[in-house]
C-alpha cells in the first residue's frame, strides 16, 4: 500500500504541474453546465435528466484526453524503462495510476455539484435520480478511465490513445442502443444489451441499484486493468 500510495501521489500531482489538467477541467466545466442551463430554465422542471444523460457522451471525450498521457508520455520520454527497474510490483504501478486518474475525475464531478445545489434551490428535485446519476456517471466513467489506461499502455503515441480510447469506448457505449438491436439476430440482442453501457447506466440513473448492473462495472474495470499488468508484464518477454 505504501507503494501504491506513493505512485497515486506522484500521478495526481502531475496532473496539475501542467496547464493540461486546467484546461481540462474548464472545458469539461463549461461544456457540461452550458448543455445544463442552456435550456434548463426553459423547461421549467427541476430535474437533472438532461445534464445525467449528457455525461455519458462528453466523458466519451473527456476520458481519453485524461488517459492518453499516462502510458504513452512514459513510454516515449524512456521513463517506463526506469521506473520498471524499481523495486515495485507491475499491479501497484497500474494501480496507483488507476487511482490517480480516478481521484482526477471525481475531482471533476465534484465540481458540478453546483447543479443540483441550483436545481434544489429553483424547485423540489427527486433526489433519488440524482445520487444515481452521479453514481452511474461515476462508474461509467471509471469504466472508461480502465479502458483507456490499458490502450495507452499499448502505444507511446498519445494521439493515437486518444483515438482509439475514444472509438472503442463510442463502441461500447452504443452497442446496446436501439437501433443496434433493430440491426442484429434476435439471439444476439441479449448479449449486445448486457456489454453496452447504457442499459446499465440508465438502470442506475433511475435511482435502483442493481447487483448486476454493479457487476457489471466492476468486472470491467477489473478485467481491463488486469489487462493492462498484463500488457506493462509483456516488456519482459
Amino acid at each position: 500500500m505504501t507503494v501504491i500510495r506513493a505512485i497515486l501521489k506522484k500521478e495526481f500531482t502531475s496532473y496539475f504541474v501542467s496547464p493540461v489538467a486546467y484546461v481540462l477541467i474548464t472545458i469539461f466545466l463549461i461544456l457540461s453546465n452550458w448543455l445544463f442551463f442552456n435550456t434548463y430554465f426553459l423547461d421549467e422542471q427541476a430535474s437533472m435528466r438532461i445534464f445525467i444523460a449528457r455525461l455519458p457522451w462528453i466523458f466519451l471525450f473527456f476520458v481519453p484526453a485524461v488517459t492518453m498521457r499516462v502510458w504513452a508520455e512514459e513510454k516515449k520520454l524512456g521513463t517506463m524503462e526506469l521506473l520498471m527497474t524499481l523495486p515495485v510490483k507491475d499491479y501497484e504501478v497500474v494501480i496507483g495510476k488507476f487511482l490517480a486518474s480516478f481521484l482526477f475525475l471525481l475531482v471533476c464531478l465534484l465540481l458540478t455539484l453546483s447543479v443540483p445545489m441550483t436545481v434544489a434551490y429553483t424547485g423540489d428535485p427527486d433526489w433519488g435520480p440524482i445520487i444515481g446519476g452521479y453514481l452511474g456517471s461515476l462508474l461509467m466513467g471509471t469504466a472508461y478511465l480502465a479502458l483507456g489506461l490499458f490502450i495507452s499502455s499499448m502505444t507511446e503515441n498519445q494521439i493515437v490513445a486518444f483515438i482509439l480510447s475514444l472509438l472503442v469506448s463510442f463502441l461500447f457505449l452504443i452497442i446496446g442502443e436501439n437501433f443496434v438491436l433493430y440491426a442484429i439476430p434476435d439471439w444476439l440482442v441479449p448479449l449486445f444489451e448486457y456489454i453496452g453501457f447504457g442499459s446499465h447506466f440508465i438502470s442506475i440513473t433511475r435511482g435502483v441499484l442493481d447487483s448486476r448492473d454493479l457487476v457489471y462495472y466492476f468486472s470491467f474495470i477489473f478485467f481491463f486493468l488486469l489487462l493492462n499488468v498484463k500488457a506493462i508484464e509483456s516488456r519482459k518477454w
